[in-house]
């Protein structure tokens, strides 16, 4: 008897297979090539659809979809009744191969953690794992199988909206997180039963679209792909990511999913992957409007002859590959391939050793899907104080003291919703905790008395509210304080009067950072602007603690804020979180994973772009320099900049040879000391500079970092292996070489202040 035969008599009801759990074959290609050989075409085609449980595909005639082979896979429904009904009706269909349920666990499950930009604020790659471990155990206890995350996509234009969901501008950290999220929810593969199959997004350089806006196109040199914009998706497939997301977008004229030298040259030949290949919702169809096929039949062939082996979202290879099949147009290895990759991915999750791993049986099923006790608070919180960034603290502002009477304001210092950030998985508003209740809590503990007033809505433009309720009509996020603004800032400034300090909440409500949610301004919305500038002029300390998914423009705030505190948006424990860093029961020690830039003027604003021959130096005169005029140049808050509530000092560098032969490696060395009065983490940053080489490249590049953390007076000896490969980087026949020469190793505190020494490479 083969296996096959012998798995579908182990299938005849869900409880008997997952009491029998028959051991899964050992010889992957094999199981699925024997599978393959025996299923009919439309069966094959059925395996490369995934679906969504929604109006125009309710469950029970996605139910009757499956059972007749016509189904791969579904996303966006999140809880084991649905799923197990749709995995009964998988094992009724002839072939018994087993659904595979995906979701967008981005950063957190039913435990939501900081967005992305937070994560990165924390440089520390054990948050990231801890996030993903976690999110992972929850998603597949919700009968989840795969995550379409990380999310990488180099960011270097912050008006693009989904610059909240990545890890910011440097291939380098972006490379090293993409690393720990694959590991911690993936973990091995086979993927065990706590762990969900990650599938990297968005493939390729979606971060690079033009001028920010979202779904635009790219045009962009391969040297500087290979350089800047690939590192971190090649950095995940190394990992062991089962699959990848492709983009939306065109890459120099080419959309993504009909793009033969990004999926089968690059993906395929030149790095290996071996996984299964996800369409972004729709984008097959959408080949059609991007203007390179003139039907559904012809962008169903762009998209299946270009290794695309799931079809997201839509009908489109269920009704057109059965004939081009018979045209010739599409021969059937293409489709073979195809469901090769979706086959070993559901290999790989462990499906067909249990289709129900991650559904369990029913009287395991959790009576609320949004209790409490199914979230991980300790972590959360953990994480989150980890990720946030101190911009400002003038004359010692912060911490707050214990007994002070503390004046609440801002259109997000009660919002649980934007807590939570944009794609927050199944993350539960009412779970959150907003800033004022964190506040409330740590007050009723410490003494002291807090009050609060709204002070401003998150934007008086209609437009914008009603933009950003199109999507939730039902249960809009925005709601709108009726009174008049003068009435609201009143309101605050007598709550302000009455206090020692100020805490103003305000930033982006959490839809103003989210996919198609591109921006032509970094500013404040003008409302919570008045309503800084009323704070300001009652003479009160005043904190900005900003909620936000974008790098801001804040030269105004600067000057009016006695301290800021940038936390991004924080997830389920942020309130509280939030307060421990006020408070100064947790030593911030974030630093930023972004540029911020002064105006919206200096976009792009990264800290690693290409030297130049006529570079503006502080301190000289600008004129027939690269810079403008009007402003200052360079960011206000550069790269890995962040403050602590101690003081760091930093040796000069010390290099073990002022040589490094081919093949060889040198150590550069810090001394780093704790002056300050409290206990605190940093983050030692180390940048190397190539002084001459047969391209242009860049003023410097982040190759390492150290977080440490450090008692007062302590000192500590910070050492970094500096080898060959720290210094290479794509030539212009894009080979990643090494040249000799004279290189600058800087290490400091962030981009800017740092302290140099340097080398000859033989």
């Amino acid at each position: 008897m083969s296996f096959l035969l012998a798995l579908a008599a182990g299938l005849a009801s869900p409880l008997a297979f997952a009491q029998a759990q028959p051991a899964a074959p050992k010889n992957k290609a094999a199981f699925v090539s024997d599978l393959i050989a025996r299923m009919t075409l439309d069966e094959k085609i059925g395996q490369l659809r995934l679906i969504s449980i929604g109006p125009e595909m309710p469950i029970a005639q996605l139910a009757d979809e499956i059972a007749a082979g016509r189904v791969g896979g579904t996303f966006n429904s999140v809880n084991r009744p649905d799923n197990r009904r749709l995995q009964d009706a998988a094992m009724k269909s002839r072939m018994k191969i087993p659904m595979f349920f995906a979701y967008d666990v981005i950063h957190g499950h039913r435990t939501t953690f900081p967005i992305g930009l937070g994560l990165a604020s924390s440089w520390d790659l054990g948050a990231v794992d801890l996030m993903a471990r976690t999110a992972a155990r929850e998603a597949s206890a919700d009968s989840i199988d795969m995550t379409f995350a990380p999310m990488v996509d180099i960011a270097r234009d912050p008006r693009w909206g989904r610059t909240s969901e990545g890890f910011g501008e440097d291939p380098y950290l972006v490379s090293e997180i993409a690393k720990s999220a694959v590991k911690g929810f993936q973990g091995t593969v086979p993927v065990p039963a706590g762990r969900i199959m990650t599938s990297v997004k968005h493939f390729a350089l979606y971060g690079a679209v033009e001028g920010g806006r979202d779904y635009n196109v790219v045009d962009m040199s391969p040297m500087r792909m290979y350089q800047d914009y690939l590192p971190p998706y090649r950095a995940a497939i190394d990992a062991g990511s089962g699959g990848v997301m492709v983009a939306l977008n065109s890459i120099n004229g080419v959309p993504a999913t009909s793009n033969t030298w990004l999926m089968q040259d690059l993906l395929r030949r030149d790095w290996g992957f071996k996984g299964v290949a996800v369409s972004d919702h729709g984008a097959i169809v959408e080949l059609i409007r991007h203007g390179v096929a003139k039907d559904e039949r012809e962008a169903a062939k762009l998209a299946i002859n270009n290794g695309i082996d799931l079809s997201m979202a839509d009908s489109v290879y269920l009704n057109e590959l059965p004939g081009l099949v018979k045209s010739g147009e599409v021969k059937m290895k293409a489709i073979d391939n195809a469901v090769r990759e979706v086959l070993g991915a559901k290999y790989d999750m462990g499906l067909f050793r249990d289709p129900y791993l991650r559904i369990g049986v029913a009287k395991d099923d959790p009576a609320d899907l949004n209790a409490d006790s199914r979230l991980d608070r300790p972590a959360a919180r953990d994480v989150a104080r980890k990720s946030m960034v101190l911009l400002e603290n003038r004359n010692r502002t912060l911490p707050l003291a214990k007994t002070a009477a503390i004046a609440l304001v801002g259109p997000l210092a009660d919002a649980p919703i934007d807590m939570l950030g944009s794609w927050s998985a199944a993350g539960y508003s009412k779970n959150a905790v907003t800033l004022r209740a964190g506040l409330s809590t740590a007050v009723a503990k410490n003494g002291g008395r807090l009050t609060y007033a709204r002070g401003a809505n998150i934007t008086n433009d209609e437009s914008t509210v009603k933009y950003l309720n199109f999507l939730n009509w039902d249960t809009p996020e925005v709601t709108q304080d009726p009174r008049a603004p003068a009435e609201m800032i009143a309101e605050a400034v007598k709550a302000a009067q009455q206090a020692d300090v100020v805490v103003a909440a305000v930033g982006e409500a959490r839809g103003m950072s989210h996919e198609s949610s591109s921006r032509t301004s970094l500013d404040l919305p003008q409302s919570q602007r008045d309503l800084i500038t009323a704070l300001k002029a009652t003479g009160k300390p005043l904190v900005l603690v900003l909620m936000n998914g974008r790098p801001l423009a804040l030269v105004r705030e600067q000057k009016e804020a006695d301290a800021i505190l940038e936390t991004w948006y924080t997830g389920t424990e942020g309130g509280n979180a939030i307060a421990d860093v006020l408070y100064g029961d947790y030593n911030p020690a974030g630093k930023l994973p972004i540029s911020f830039p002064r105006s919206v003027g200096q976009i792009p604003t990264y800290y690693n772009h290409p030297r130049l021959g006529r570079p503006f130096t502080e301190g000289k005169p600008g004129n027939y320099t690269s810079q403008y005029y009007e402003e200052v140049t360079g960011p206000l808050y550069p790269f890995g900049y962040g403050l602590s509530y101690t003081e760091f000092s930093l040796s000069d560098v010390s290099l073990s040879s002022p040589t490094m032969r081919r093949n060889g490696k040198i150590e550069a060395s810090v001394s780093v000391k704790n002056t300050g009065q409290r206990a605190g983490e940093t983050v030692v940053q180390l940048y190397i500079q190539d002084i001459a080489a047969s391209v242009v490249r860049p003023v410097k590049e982040l190759r390492d970092f150290r977080k440490l953390m450090l008692q007062p007076g302590e000192e500590r000896v910070v050492r970094f292996t500096i080898d060959e490969d720290k210094l290479k980087f794509f030539n212009a026949q894009l080979h990643r070489v090494a040249e000799p020469g004279r290189f600058n190793v800087q290490i400091g505190f962030d981009s800017q202040a740092v302290r140099q020494q340097g080398f000859e490479l033989e």
